[in-house]
Protein backbone atom coordinates (compact mmCIF):
# COMPACT_ATOMS: atom_id res chain seq x y z
CA UNK A 1 0.00 0.00 0.00
CA UNK A 2 2.79 2.39 0.91
CA UNK A 3 4.59 1.53 -2.32
CA UNK A 4 1.49 2.32 -4.34
CA UNK A 5 1.00 5.63 -2.54
CA UNK A 6 4.64 6.55 -3.04
CA UNK A 7 4.48 5.72 -6.76
CA UNK A 8 1.37 7.90 -7.13
CA UNK A 9 3.11 10.82 -5.46
CA UNK A 10 6.09 10.44 -7.79
CA UNK A 11 3.80 10.44 -10.84
CA UNK A 12 2.01 13.56 -9.61
CA UNK A 13 5.34 15.27 -8.99
CA UNK A 14 6.57 14.43 -12.50
CA UNK A 15 3.34 15.69 -14.10
CA UNK A 16 3.51 18.96 -12.14
CA UNK A 17 7.16 19.43 -13.04
CA UNK A 18 6.45 18.89 -16.74
CA UNK A 19 3.55 21.36 -16.62
CA UNK A 20 5.74 23.96 -14.93
CA UNK A 21 8.43 23.47 -17.54
CA UNK A 22 5.88 23.77 -20.36
CA UNK A 23 4.58 27.03 -18.96
CA UNK A 24 8.12 28.36 -18.65
CA UNK A 25 9.03 27.31 -22.17
CA UNK A 26 5.86 28.85 -23.64
CA UNK A 27 6.37 32.22 -21.93
CA UNK A 28 7.21 35.10 -24.23
CA UNK A 29 9.95 37.62 -23.55
CA UNK A 30 11.61 40.41 -25.51
CA UNK A 31 14.86 39.27 -27.08
CA UNK A 32 17.57 41.86 -27.72
CA UNK A 33 19.82 41.16 -30.68
CA UNK A 34 22.67 42.61 -32.67
CA UNK A 35 24.13 41.91 -36.11
CA UNK A 36 27.92 41.53 -36.07
CA UNK A 37 28.47 42.38 -39.75
CA UNK A 38 30.62 45.49 -40.28
CA UNK A 39 28.46 47.21 -42.92
CA UNK A 40 24.86 47.37 -44.16
CA UNK A 41 23.28 46.30 -40.88
CA UNK A 42 20.32 48.68 -41.00
CA UNK A 43 16.91 47.65 -42.32
CA UNK A 44 17.43 43.87 -42.07
CA UNK A 45 14.12 42.01 -41.72
CA UNK A 46 13.88 39.90 -38.55
CA UNK A 47 10.84 37.60 -38.44
CA UNK A 48 9.76 35.25 -35.69
CA UNK A 49 8.21 32.49 -37.81
CA UNK A 50 6.70 30.81 -34.75
CA UNK A 51 4.85 33.88 -33.45
CA UNK A 52 4.50 35.75 -36.77
CA UNK A 53 6.21 38.76 -35.17
CA UNK A 54 8.55 40.97 -37.19
CA UNK A 55 10.86 43.93 -36.83
CA UNK A 56 13.68 45.78 -38.62
CA UNK A 57 17.25 46.32 -37.42
CA UNK A 58 18.39 49.81 -36.43
CA UNK A 59 21.35 51.66 -37.94
CA UNK A 60 23.74 49.93 -35.53
CA UNK A 61 22.33 46.46 -36.28
CA UNK A 62 20.38 46.14 -33.02
CA UNK A 63 16.82 44.86 -32.78
CA UNK A 64 14.18 43.70 -30.31
CA UNK A 65 11.57 41.01 -30.95
CA UNK A 66 9.22 38.85 -28.83
CA UNK A 67 10.33 35.21 -28.58
CA UNK A 68 9.71 31.96 -26.76
CA UNK A 69 12.14 29.13 -26.24
CA UNK A 70 12.53 27.02 -29.39
CA UNK A 71 11.05 29.71 -31.66
CA UNK A 72 12.65 30.19 -35.09
CA UNK A 73 13.93 33.59 -36.25
CA UNK A 74 14.33 34.32 -39.94
CA UNK A 75 16.73 37.03 -41.20
CA UNK A 76 16.22 38.43 -44.69
CA UNK A 77 18.02 41.12 -46.68
CA UNK A 78 18.94 41.87 -50.26
CA UNK A 79 22.65 41.93 -49.40
CA UNK A 80 22.81 38.82 -47.20
CA UNK A 81 21.73 35.22 -47.60
CA UNK A 82 18.49 34.26 -45.80
CA UNK A 83 19.26 32.67 -42.45
CA UNK A 84 17.24 30.98 -39.72
CA UNK A 85 18.18 30.70 -36.05
CA UNK A 86 16.47 28.63 -33.35
CA UNK A 87 16.06 30.27 -29.94
CA UNK A 88 17.69 27.71 -27.67
CA UNK A 89 17.10 27.56 -23.94
CA UNK A 90 20.46 29.29 -23.41
CA UNK A 91 19.62 32.16 -25.78
CA UNK A 92 16.16 32.48 -24.25
CA UNK A 93 17.62 32.61 -20.73
CA UNK A 94 20.26 35.22 -21.65
CA UNK A 95 17.71 37.33 -23.55
CA UNK A 96 20.37 38.36 -26.07
CA UNK A 97 21.47 37.12 -29.49
CA UNK A 98 24.52 38.03 -31.57
CA UNK A 99 24.46 36.87 -35.17
CA UNK A 100 26.56 37.28 -38.31
CA UNK A 101 24.89 36.98 -41.70
CA UNK A 102 26.66 35.55 -44.72
CA UNK A 103 27.11 38.07 -47.51
CA UNK A 104 25.33 37.23 -50.74
CA UNK A 105 27.53 37.24 -53.84
CA UNK A 106 25.49 37.64 -57.01
CA UNK A 107 26.89 36.52 -60.36
CA UNK A 108 25.44 38.72 -63.09
CA UNK A 109 24.54 37.26 -66.45
CA UNK A 110 25.84 38.80 -69.66
CA UNK A 111 23.89 41.97 -70.49
CA UNK A 112 22.89 42.68 -74.07
CA UNK A 113 21.62 46.21 -74.74
CA UNK A 114 18.98 46.46 -77.46
CA UNK A 115 17.96 47.99 -79.74
CA UNK A 116 21.12 49.25 -81.40
CA UNK A 117 20.73 52.78 -82.66
CA UNK A 118 21.40 53.57 -86.31
CA UNK A 119 21.56 57.35 -86.09
CA UNK A 120 18.29 57.80 -87.99
CA UNK A 121 16.00 59.28 -85.32
CA UNK A 122 12.76 58.41 -87.09
CA UNK A 123 13.70 54.74 -87.57
CA UNK A 124 15.18 54.43 -84.08
CA UNK A 125 12.00 55.80 -82.47
CA UNK A 126 9.93 53.16 -84.26
CA UNK A 127 12.14 50.38 -82.83
CA UNK A 128 12.01 51.60 -79.21
CA UNK A 129 9.41 49.95 -76.97
CA UNK A 130 6.99 52.48 -75.51
CA UNK A 131 6.19 52.21 -71.79
CA UNK A 132 2.60 52.78 -70.65
CA UNK A 133 1.83 56.28 -69.42
CA UNK A 134 2.14 56.62 -65.65
CA UNK A 135 -0.68 58.01 -63.54
CA UNK A 136 -0.74 60.23 -60.47
CA UNK A 137 -0.40 57.21 -58.14
CA UNK A 138 3.07 56.55 -59.61
CA UNK A 139 4.44 60.04 -58.94
CA UNK A 140 2.41 61.13 -55.90
CA UNK A 141 0.84 64.27 -57.40
CA UNK A 142 -2.62 65.47 -56.22
CA UNK A 143 -5.30 62.87 -56.71
CA UNK A 144 -4.84 60.71 -53.61
CA UNK A 145 -8.22 60.14 -51.93
CA UNK A 146 -7.12 58.59 -48.62
CA UNK A 147 -5.79 60.13 -45.42
CA UNK A 148 -2.71 62.22 -46.09
CA UNK A 149 0.38 60.70 -44.46
CA UNK A 150 2.96 62.73 -42.61
CA UNK A 151 5.44 64.37 -44.94
CA UNK A 152 9.17 64.02 -44.32
CA UNK A 153 10.78 67.43 -44.99
CA UNK A 154 14.28 67.99 -46.35
CA UNK A 155 16.77 68.75 -43.59
CA UNK A 156 18.34 71.66 -45.45
CA UNK A 157 15.89 74.20 -46.80
CA UNK A 158 12.76 73.03 -45.02
CA UNK A 159 13.88 72.12 -41.51
CA UNK A 160 16.90 74.40 -41.44
CA UNK A 161 16.10 77.50 -43.51
CA UNK A 162 18.18 80.65 -43.95
CA UNK A 163 15.86 82.68 -41.71
CA UNK A 164 14.30 80.07 -39.37
CA UNK A 165 14.67 76.59 -37.89
CA UNK A 166 11.84 74.08 -37.55
CA UNK A 167 12.61 72.80 -34.05
CA UNK A 168 10.14 69.92 -34.21
CA UNK A 169 11.50 68.75 -37.55
CA UNK A 170 15.09 69.09 -36.30
CA UNK A 171 14.30 66.98 -33.23
CA UNK A 172 12.69 64.29 -35.40
CA UNK A 173 15.84 64.13 -37.55
CA UNK A 174 18.18 63.99 -34.54
CA UNK A 175 16.10 61.38 -32.70
CA UNK A 176 15.88 59.13 -35.76
CA UNK A 177 12.09 59.47 -35.99
CA UNK A 178 12.08 60.22 -39.72
CA UNK A 179 14.50 57.37 -40.47
CA UNK A 180 12.31 54.88 -38.60
CA UNK A 181 9.21 56.31 -40.30
CA UNK A 182 10.73 55.65 -43.74
CA UNK A 183 11.61 52.08 -42.79
CA UNK A 184 8.17 51.47 -41.29
CA UNK A 185 6.44 52.72 -44.44
CA UNK A 186 8.63 50.48 -46.58
CA UNK A 187 7.77 47.56 -44.31
CA UNK A 188 4.03 48.31 -44.49
CA UNK A 189 4.10 48.42 -48.30
CA UNK A 190 5.91 45.08 -48.44
CA UNK A 191 3.48 43.41 -46.03
CA UNK A 192 0.49 44.77 -47.94
CA UNK A 193 1.89 43.49 -51.23
CA UNK A 194 2.56 40.03 -49.76
CA UNK A 195 -0.98 39.84 -48.39
CA UNK A 196 -2.51 40.96 -51.71
CA UNK A 197 -0.44 38.50 -53.75
CA UNK A 198 -1.33 35.64 -51.41
CA UNK A 199 -5.04 36.47 -51.48
CA UNK A 200 -5.08 36.95 -55.25
CA UNK A 201 -3.32 33.71 -56.24
CA UNK A 202 -3.70 31.44 -53.21
CA UNK A 203 -1.03 29.36 -51.49
CA UNK A 204 -1.81 26.30 -53.62
CA UNK A 205 -0.89 28.22 -56.79
CA UNK A 206 2.64 28.98 -55.58
CA UNK A 207 3.22 25.40 -54.50
CA UNK A 208 1.94 23.94 -57.75
CA UNK A 209 3.52 26.43 -60.16
CA UNK A 210 6.82 27.19 -58.39
CA UNK A 211 7.22 24.41 -55.78
CA UNK A 212 7.12 26.91 -52.90
CA UNK A 213 5.64 25.26 -49.77
CA UNK A 214 3.06 27.24 -47.82
CA UNK A 215 5.31 27.59 -44.77
CA UNK A 216 7.92 29.30 -46.98
CA UNK A 217 5.51 31.50 -48.96
CA UNK A 218 5.98 34.66 -46.88
CA UNK A 219 9.77 34.43 -47.11
CA UNK A 220 9.60 33.77 -50.86
CA UNK A 221 7.35 36.76 -51.60
CA UNK A 222 9.52 39.00 -49.43
CA UNK A 223 12.53 37.83 -51.44
CA UNK A 224 10.67 38.66 -54.68
CA UNK A 225 9.85 42.18 -53.48
CA UNK A 226 13.48 42.84 -52.50
CA UNK A 227 14.98 41.56 -55.76
CA UNK A 228 12.42 42.44 -58.47
CA UNK A 229 9.83 45.06 -59.45
CA UNK A 230 6.94 42.75 -58.55
CA UNK A 231 5.41 45.29 -56.14
CA UNK A 232 5.18 47.92 -58.87
CA UNK A 233 4.02 45.46 -61.54
CA UNK A 234 1.27 44.11 -59.30
CA UNK A 235 0.17 47.62 -58.35
CA UNK A 236 -0.19 48.73 -62.00
CA UNK A 237 -1.73 45.35 -62.96
CA UNK A 238 1.19 44.34 -65.18
CA UNK A 239 0.55 40.63 -64.59
CA UNK A 240 3.04 39.53 -67.25
CA UNK A 241 5.70 41.33 -65.23
CA UNK A 242 4.44 39.67 -62.04
CA UNK A 243 4.69 36.22 -63.64
CA UNK A 244 8.20 36.90 -64.95
CA UNK A 245 9.32 38.13 -61.51
CA UNK A 246 7.91 35.03 -59.79
CA UNK A 247 9.49 32.71 -62.34
CA UNK A 248 12.95 34.31 -62.01
CA UNK A 249 12.82 34.49 -58.24
CA UNK A 250 11.52 30.96 -57.66
CA UNK A 251 14.58 29.28 -59.15
CA UNK A 252 16.98 31.55 -57.27
CA UNK A 253 15.06 31.20 -53.98
CA UNK A 254 14.93 27.40 -54.15
CA UNK A 255 18.68 27.26 -54.80
CA UNK A 256 19.28 29.05 -51.46
CA UNK A 257 17.19 26.62 -49.43
CA UNK A 258 18.88 23.78 -47.53
CA UNK A 259 19.13 20.66 -49.70
CA UNK A 260 16.61 18.74 -47.63
CA UNK A 261 13.95 21.41 -48.29
CA UNK A 262 14.34 21.54 -52.08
Amino acid sequence: MNCTSRASKIKIFIVCWLCACSIGWAQEKTLRGNLQNRTDVEGIHVINLSLNERTITNEDGSFRIPVRANDTLFFSSLKYQPQTTVITQEIYKDGFLEITLQELVNELDEVLILPRLSGDIEKDLQRIEIIDTINFYDVGIPGFLGVQEEKIPNLMGQVIAPTAVNLEGLYKYISGYYRKLKLRRKWDVENSTIENLTNSYGAAFFEEAFQIPEDRLYEFLLFCIETTDIERDFRIENYNGVWEALTRSASEYRSRLPKKEE
